[in-house]
């Protein structure tokens, strides 16, 4: 199978978080320039009222914009930026202590200011919503403590007490920046967990696609061995007077194909399904193929038609070339895809018409399946949406490739592209096959669409695969799923 189909991209179902995150970097630089301004009218502010303790121009200046400095520090170093604010506080306030003595009543606010309280409560907001809570809580304490031995054990003379005020407002916006830092980090995990949620699926989507192909391939495998064991016990007697060696060579070889359809059937016994009514995974309950039913081949496309024009589709099915003898693995594989394509068309576009190609090429099998703009309102559709997955899975084991995509009539068309025999047709002998000119691709990713959490569209061979699902919701609203064509259906 296609390797490249075993993971998903990492970054695959994380658009719209990308998408944010260039917005929000879109609205930073309107915010530094309203902090920067912000910053300079606290640090005039405090130049100003600097001037009430005495400080003179030189410390009162140099003050003023330490805390005005703080503050556009804290966009970026919180923590240098909460140590510079606060130990500009404590040198004004130390400073402006002698000035406090016999100053009138009231005396000046002491030993914080109504800038320097603005000041640092913008850097400790920043601190809150950049830095882990015990952090914040840290320095608020700290804060709450120097202000304790500033005004409590040196104290002043004559002032207006603001130490308690300060500690509270500061209090507050700590507790309001680790809130909002909380909601940020649980968002932040949230779409993390989106994102893991929908690899997961994904991957287990691959996996589940791959285990149906694999037990459909089980009866291929197993018919050739049984052709092998039955010729071993034959051919002695195609022998006159056969040697004992070639005797015990033909059993030998009976021997291990028997051995060897045994691992078979305990390998199926561990991919087969949980569900007891559908042992090979194939439908709903009680509509499971019988284990004993043959794997269909491209003789039963007719029939496969046939159930589709009954379910209220018109169908028209053209071949083009001489059919050769394709192995089981690409005839089985052939009829899965046009089943599915089928499918799609009647849940999708009820009342259309359905044009099936069948075209048999030197290099391989071509598959067309192209439906008209349907004629029927379209209503919602229970479908898992995982058919084009199924598609590109069984393609890639074979070398070849799948392709999706809307026509320019409203309509929608899936090409496939299977080698003669399983094996990966080089690039420029199947240019020829790519989808016609003039179509616009549509891509999942490109779309942003939530309801493509998984991905599903990568690139698979040369062409690139798109979920019919979800190109078809981009144009109509979703119908519901009808009977599949077969009971062996995918649905």
């Amino acid at each position: 199978m296609n390797s490249e189909a075993s993971s998903t991209p990492p970054d695959r179902a994380a658009p719209s978080h990308r998408t944010r995150f260039r917005r929000l970097r879109r609205l930073r630089l309107p915010g530094y320039v309203v902090v920067c301004w912000t910053a300079l009218g606290i640090a005039l502010a405090g130049t100003d009222q600097m001037g009430r303790y005495g400080l003179g121009t030189e410390l009162g200046v140099l003050t003023g914009f330490a805390q005005g400095a703080a503050v556009v520090l804290a966009l970026w170093r919180p923590l240098p930026a909460w140590a510079l604010s606060l130990a500009a506080t404590v040198v004004a306030a130390v400073a402006a202590r002698p000035a406090l003595v016999g100053h009138p009543l009231p005396g000046p606010d002491w030993p914080w200011n109504e800038a320097e309280i603005l000041a640092h409560v913008l850097v400790l907001l920043f601190l809150a919503l950049r830095v882990r809570p015990q952090v914040s809580v840290a320095a608020l304490a700290a804060t709450a403590l120097t202000t304790w031995v500033v005004q409590g054990l040196v104290g002043g003379a004559t002032y207006t007490s603001t130490g308690v005020t300060a500690v509270a407002i500061c209090g507050a916006v700590v507790l309001v920046g680790t809130a909002f830092r909380g909601l940020g980090e649980a968002r932040t995990q949230l779409v993390e967990q989106e994102t893991i949620t929908a690899e997961e699926r994904g991957r287990r989507t691959l996996l589940e696609e791959r285990n149906r192909i694999a037990r459909e391939l089980h009866d291929v495998v197993a018919h050739h061995m049984s052709v092998i064991s039955i010729q071993a016990q034959v051919a002695p007697h195609l022998v006159e007077n056969p040697s004992e060696e070639l005797k015990e060579n033909l059993a030998g070889i009976r021997q291990n194909a028997l051995e060897a359809l045994a691992e078979l059937r305990r390998v199926l016994g561990v991919l087969r399904s949980e569900n007891p009514g559908d042992p090979y995974g194939l439908g709903a309950v009680g509509t499971g193929t019988a284990p004993d039913a043959p794997q269909p081949t491209l003789d039963r496309l007719d029939a496969l038609m046939e159930n589709t024009r009954a379910a209220g589709l018109d169908v028209v099915a053209t071949v083009e070339g001489q059919a050769p003898v394709y192995p089981p693995g690409v005839q089985l594989s052939a009829y899965r895809i046009v089943q599915e394509a089928l499918s799609n068309a009647l849940r999708h576009a009820p009342g259309s018409q359905v044009r099936v190609e069948v075209i048999h090429h030197a290099r391989g099998l071509h598959l067309e399946v192209v439906n008209s703009r349907p004629s029927e309102p379209v209503r919602a559709s229970p479908g898992a949406g995982h058919g084009l997955l199924g598609m590109r899975e069984r393609a890639a084991m074979l070398g070849g490739h799948v392709s999706a995509h809307p026509t320019l009539h409203g309509g929608f068309a899936v090409q496939a592209f299977l080698p003669r025999d399983g094996k990966a047709t080089a690039l420029a002998d199947s240019d020829d096959l790519d989808p016609p000119d003039g179509l616009e691709l549509i891509f999942p990713d490109d779309l942003d669409d939530p309801h493509d959490p998984h991905g599903l569209a990568e690139v698979a061979g040369p062409a690139v695969v798109a979920d019919p699902d979800e190109v078809r919701d981009a144009g109509a609203p979703p119908s519901p799923a009808p009977s599949p064509p077969t009971a062996e259906g995918n649905r």
